[in-house]
């Protein structure tokens, strides 16, 4: 299943609070592959049932708990808000069995804390304002810490050619951000 966005996700779920129940169907089918993924991950070798389980679980919790979500705030804050509590409970009721400890739940939902997924957004944004190829170089090297190398490769461009292109999009963004807009970038 090839990812969802942010913007997918949050507009299957204000179609579902507004009654369609389509769009309800398939946001349960998402983000129980989501949370599969998200579950294995985290349980490590643990029996599929519990992974099978916790997302049950954490869809029914969805689902008792939707008229709660504020349409102003990113969606998968708040679900996988949920999801972590789901799976900080289960590992009280197994007695910490799991693969994973306590303290590390925290840290492994951090990319779907509210203000990371703001952040992702805001990013997206200023990236869309660039050639698409040059975005994808400032994404690879920048944010996914890719070589110049592996950049280039996947552009089918020069190392140089990538590097003058990173260089430049980032000070057209710096530019953008000062708000200078009528510059030359």
């Amino acid at each position: 299943m090839p990812d969802v966005t942010e913007s997918e996700l949050k507009v299957l779920m204000l179609l579902s609070l507004d009654g369609d129940e389509a769009a309800y169907r398939c946001l349960l089918d998402v983000l129980r592959h989501l949370l599969e993924r998200y579950y294995g991950r985290r349980l490590g070798r643990s029996d599929r049932s519990e992974v099978d389980d916790l997302v049950q679980e954490t869809l029914l919790a969805l689902h008792q708990r939707r008229i709660t979500y504020d349409r102003d705030r990113p969606f998968t804050a708040w679900f996988f808000t949920i999801a972590r509590h789901k799976l900080v409970d289960h590992h009280r009721r197994t007695g910490g069995r799991g693969h994973v400890g306590l303290q590390a739940v925290d840290e492994m939902a951090d990319g779907y804390r509210e203000d990371a997924v703001s952040a992702q957004m805001d990013i997206r944004r200023l990236l869309a304002g660039l050639p698409a190829w040059q975005a994808e170089a400032i994404r690879q090297v920048r944010l996914d810490g890719r070589s110049i190398t592996e950049a280039a490769r996947h552009a089918g461009r020069s190392e140089s050619m990538v590097k003058v292109g990173i260089h430049r999009g980032i000070k057209a963004l710096a530019a953008r951000l000062r708000g200078d807009h009528d510059k030359d970038q």
